[in-house]
């Protein structure tokens, strides 16, 4: 809802595509600079209390626009300068709030506990932006973020009603934060199948995940929807995540997620370019259901391969590395695609998107059976298969 009512807000003041195009990378491009150092704290304090920490710190921020918005006072230097103040607690937020999960649930139940969590995200996104066009047209944005603001009152009160015990921290000493950053990165690169996931996650959501960005054009001058198409559009992509989601949380074991995450950035691709094809609305719309589906299912069949590999005393700052690639790359995305849309139109930006988007999809495929041993490793090291202690010589890797 703030998101939508945000961007609207700065349309609505300055009529300016530019400004409403850099509302997003201000937003987002923190989490790329500063996740790193969100990593290492989240490995070196508790994970719990830094999420307690940064979702006050994003309610105070939304009621500090809702009153100024309400007010009449709101100024677009405000808007900017508490949009990048999100991004830098969201580069906290997203590292400790995705190693946090493991906490919550254990490791028996992290695939569901992400699945979970990717439905419930998808679920706010298909209803969201609804809501917020109606009270934005209603009451105005300030609305908007003050019931933003207002609801972080039930996040922060069932957060601190948990009682979690926090994995124990090993290996901190007392190495620098710098050193514990050095070291994060140090694990991806050596880590062939962790190294594999974010480079094909960072790909697509460079080169794939700005469609979103390029969504009015579609809309608007080439299927000739308008605002409402533009929403039903979106929608069509919520509709199809949410479905990834369920299918995932369905799944009983990581065998063949890694065959999942190929299969996925493929149909990704795949649809993006038939989708930058269709000059027929409805068409469009049925194609970016198995866009949005094919998305949601690489993300987190990504994530819970990661949070299965990955070591406790590094998850914070290898989910560090993970929001890098899933967020930080984004706003380069969108400026990228913007520049191409430009010289070149739509249609054809996402036309070689969606190719490299399946060139890396054959890449990440053809090298995949060499990582499946050091994969197998790696989870039974990690306790996540279950069972009798002889069942680990049988386990399933997720990368076969």
């Amino acid at each position: 809802m703030q998101s939508v009512a945000q961007a609207w807000l700065v349309y609505r003041l300055t009529g300016s595509a530019i400004l409403l195009g850099s509302i997003g990378f201000c937003s987002q491009f923190p989490v790329f600079l500063i996740a790193p150092f969100g990593g290492a704290i989240a490995d070196r304090h508790n994970r719990h209390r830094i999420v307690i920490a940064t979702q006050t710190a994003s309610m105070i921020l939304a009621a500090i626009l809702a009153a100024l918005t309400i007010t009449g006072r709101v100024q677009v230097w405000h808007i900017f300068a508490l949009a990048a103040g999100l991004g830098v607690t969201n580069a906290f937020d997203i590292p400790a709030r995705q190693a946090f999960i493991v906490d919550m649930v254990g490791r028996e139940d992290l695939m569901n506990a992400i699945a979970l969590n990717s439905s419930m995200f998808n679920g706010a996104r298909i209803i969201g932006p609804a809501i917020a066009g109606i009270l934005v047209a209603a009451v105005g944005e300030g609305w908007c973020f003050l019931l933003n603001a207002v609801s972080y009152i039930a996040v922060i009160a069932g957060l601190l009603m948990m009682r979690v015990t926090s994995m124990p921290i090993a290996g901190t000493g007392e190495a620098s934060p710098l050193q514990h950053i050095k070291e994060g990165f140090g694990w991806v690169k050596r880590t062939r199948p962790i190294r594999a996931l974010l480079m094909l996650l960072g790909l697509v959501s460079l080169v794939g995940m700005p469609y979103a960005v390029l969504m009015p054009i579609f809309a608007d001058r080439i299927l000739h929807g308008g605002a409402r198409g533009m929403g039903l559009l979106m929608g069509a992509t919520g509709i199809g995540a949410m479905a990834a989601a369920l299918t995932l949380a369905a799944k009983k074991n990581l065998k063949g997620l890694g065959r999942w995450v190929a299969m996925a950035s493929a149909g990704f691709g795949l649809s993006m370019i038939l989708f930058s094809q269709s000059r027929w609305f409805w068409v469009s719309f049925a194609l970016l259901i198995p866009l949005g589906f094919s998305m949601m299912l690489q993300m987190s069949s990504s994530n819970t391969l990661i949070q299965s590999m990955v070591p406790d005393r590094l998850r914070g700052r290898v989910m560090s590395v993970y929001s890098m690639m899933f967020m930080g790359m984004a706003p380069f995305g969108a400026f990228l695609a913007g520049v191409m849309a430009h010289h070149i139109g739509a249609p054809m930006t996402l036309t070689i998107g969606g190719l490299c988007c399946l060139a890396g999809s054959a890449t990440f495929a053809s090298y995949m059976p060499g990582w499946r041993s050091e994969a197998r490793q790696l989870i039974v090291g990690q306790q996540m298969v279950g069972g009798d202690p002889a069942q680990e010589q049988t386990a399933p890797t997720g990368l076969s």
